[in-house]
């Protein structure tokens, strides 16, 4: 099945004038979108990389639990051709850092997103920082499933763009289990893995001073941006400029 896939991608990229990634001894690139978001938080960035030849899966995260999403994540990269640089925003940080232990996963990027520990819950990683803006503003849903009203998304999630994006993020967003955030990882992957980390200056769900003392506690690549907690579509070039130089760094 992947064989058949990859030539199909070939012949398509092909005729868009594109070099893919199988070609050029790239990894692709694995997403993994955090709560109150979808797959298609990624779209910009998407874009952004299949022009510079990089091959791309955005995962649909089911949020029902850290392992629900980490098999999700390991099902995308079990799909993978070549090896994988795997990209986690928000809660999805969570997630790579556990599913990134696997082998063919050779470098982690945080797009906002929590870094935790060996053992350690993504819950555990704000204490000693002031609660943000936007947690307050979280509902309780079905089933003990959070999410954020779309008044919410404009003023505290994506601030900083068009309440036209705002309001189709809202729409789209996957609700998360809340119990997933007290969830503990087994192994960090990050011990073991070059990683990159996008903080985003003017982040309302994850403050950014936590962003920068986990960028630095993993030991990443730091790069800060002054958007929201979405910088993947407020600065999409930005973000997929970070991701690229991982993926060109591991393919050396």
């Amino acid at each position: 099945m992947n064989t058949i896939r990859t030539l199909l991608a070939a012949s398509i990229l092909a005729m868009a004038g594109i070099t893919p990634a199988f070609a050029t001894g790239k990894p692709e690139v694995v997403l993994i979108h955090g709560a109150f978001a979808d797959g298609s938080s990624w779209s910009k960035v998407i874009a952004l990389l299949q022009q510079n030849g990089i091959e791309v899966t955005s995962v649909q995260n089911p949020l029902s639990s850290l392992g629900d999403d980490v098999a999700a994540a390991r099902r995308a990269i079990a799909q993978a051709d070549r090896d994988v640089v795997l990209v986690g925003h928000s809660w999805g940080g969570t997630v790579i850092s556990e599913a990134g232990n696997d082998p063919r996963v050779k470098a982690l990027v945080y797009v906002a997103a929590f870094a935790p520990d060996s053992g350690q819950a993504s819950a555990e990683l704000g204490k000693q920082y002031p609660t943000p803006p936007g947690i307050a503003k979280l509902v309780v849903g079905p089933g003990g499933y959070l999410h954020l009203p779309a008044a919410a998304v404009a003023s505290d999630f994506a601030q900083d763009l068009p309440l036209a994006e705002t309001a189709l993020i809202a729409a789209t967003q996957g609700p998360i289990r809340a119990a997933n955030f007290a969830e503990k990882i087994g192994t960090a992957a990050w011990k073991t893995r070059p990683s990159w980390y996008v903080v985003a200056g003017q982040d309302r769900m994850i403050d950014p001073r936590l962003q920068r003392d986990m960028a630095k506690t993993i030991g990443a690549h730091a790069t800060e941006l002054a958007t929201s907690h979405a910088p993947m579509l407020a600065q999409p070039e930005a973000v997929a400029t970070v991701i690229a130089d991982a993926v060109e760094q591991v393919a050396r």
